[in-house]
């Protein structure tokens, strides 16, 4: 879906008139026998995608200020890149209501009737509509247990740290630095990406891939134990392999993930009311791929044939799961 997303992007971003996407390079590093690692360069080349192996001593010389593990290679995708989600989002709001579209802020959904048309009552006011599309992050749940559906999705609060350059500049963008994913961190058993320094002046965003669960209605409560175990991970990394970067986060901000049992999204249906469609379960890494996700969603509502195949995407894979997966 990727290919279709970047052309999508790049329209949106000469519609918008201002940078979106910034290309820094996706670095991808893993020891040499990795499955994960050699998964991806197997996709990369099927998918005709410009990337590059970076055998240990190469990417020693060409990433002088990344400290590596013996045996550690490294798969740069060139095409990998920084999204400016709020941007993005300002950006599509504006487009779409240039087209007509109504966006309502603020208001709560209280109730979602199902039927012929479908009706959906707020804190302000109701609506009718032939078909809904709900997309509710870790709000999902909570929208569809009246409608007799509950999906298996883990609502998680995590971490987003910012760490301070010793020398400014020496991660950023300025010095093509690049995005990096980490797949083998022997403390950590979910992936530590960054992003080099930009979004915060000689701050680099440094985070861990997975979070704790959480209430969304309780995300800003103070932090549980098990929050900051995550963050004396991060702080080891950064000590370990980034040497340049103070092992302690400047900043500390927070998102919700909503994960599901495959870390793939829900794209389908409501089994029962067809005329209700759920995204749902983007698990982290959803956004990039908004704008074909939209596209699907929309032809779903529309009863058109789907222009990728959603088998992966299905309620149905989940029907095989006990109640301790819900």
């Amino acid at each position: 879906m990727m290919a279709e997303c970047y052309r999508i992007w790049a329209q949106l971003e000469h519609e918008a008139g201002t940078q979106l996407y910034r290309q820094t390079g996706l670095l991808l590093l893993g020891m040499k026998e990795n499955p994960e690692l050699k998964t991806i360069q197997a996709t990369l080349s099927s998918q005709g995608v410009e990337h590059q192996y970076l055998p240990s001593e190469e990417l020693k010389q060409r990433f002088p200020n990344i400290r590596l593990a013996r045996g550690e290679v490294g798969l740069l995708d060139k095409s990998g890149g920084v999204l400016y989600a709020d941007k993005a989002l300002r950006a599509l709001q504006d487009v779409i209501q240039q087209l007509g579209v109504i966006v309502r802020d603020g208001e709560k959904v209280m109730e979602i009737k199902p039927g012929l048309p479908v009706v959906v009552k707020t804190t302000s006011r109701s609506y009718q509509a032939k078909s809904l599309i709900i997309t509710a992050g870790p709000w999902t749940n909570q929208l569809l247990r009246p409608l007799g559906v509950e999906l298996p999705l883990q609502t998680l609060r995590i971490n987003v740290c910012y760490w301070r350059e010793k020398v400014p500049g020496s991660y950023g963008v300025s010095q093509a630095f690049p995005c990096f994913l980490g797949l083998d961190f022997c403390l950590a058993p979910h992936h530590i990406y960054g992003l080099p320094s930009g979004e915060y002046p000689g701050l680099m965003k440094v985070c861990y891939h997975h979070g704790n669960n959480a209430d969304p209605e309780e995300r800003d409560c103070p932090t549980a134990f098990s929050d900051i175990k995550d963050v004396h991970i991060l702080s080891r990394f950064v000590r370990d392999r980034l040497p340049d970067l103070e092992p302690e986060p400047a900043v500390m901000e927070h998102c919700m993930y909503t994960n599901t049992p495959d870390k793939h999204f829900i794209l389908d249906r409501h089994p029962k009311y067809d005329n209700i469609v759920i995204g749902a379960g983007f698990s982290g890494h959803g956004f990039k791929l908004s704008p074909v996700v939209g596209k699907i969603l929309y032809e779903l509502s529309m009863k058109l044939t789907p222009s990728y195949d959603l088998t992966p995407f299905r309620i149905s894979r989940f029907l095989g799961l006990g109640k301790a997966h819900l």
